[in-house]
């Protein structure tokens, strides 16, 4: 099985800056595309940004300019680097990652549990 494990969720004020951190691990062969997504309260999920293997991204239009995905493929590990935060991106965050298990596979898609993060005004 694979595990992917998000880290550095907190409370911040408006304007303040967080990083996210998901480290995936288990029984994996190649990670494909890694991607955040998020989930206001009461509302439904929605990505916050991806990012391919060889580095290629893509940002939601609420996001873009303010948070950077990046990843270390070395280290099997994922980041978001929340800047300039607004209350409205209080939400809980979920790392996904398309896992091949076996050099054969496509891939499966993986989530973590999620980190909560909530901004005030």
């Amino acid at each position: 099985q694979v595990q992917l494990v998000e880290s550095g969720g907190g409370f911040v004020q408006a304007g303040g800056d967080l990083r996210l951190s998901c480290s995936a691990s288990g029984s994996i062969d190649t990670i494909n595309d890694m991607a955040w997504y998020r989930q206001p309260p009461g509302m439904q999920r929605e990505l916050v940004a991806d990012i391919a293997r060889g580095g290629t991204t893509n940002y939601s239009d609420s996001v873009k300019g303010r948070f950077t995905i990046s990843r270390d493929n070395a280290k099997n590990t994922l980041y978001l680097q929340m800047n300039n935060l607004k209350p409205e991106d209080t939400a809980v965050y979920y790392c996904s990652a398309v896992v091949a298990q076996h050099y054969w596979e496509s891939g499966t898609i993986f989530w973590g549990r999620g980190a909560q993060v909530i901004v005030s005004s």
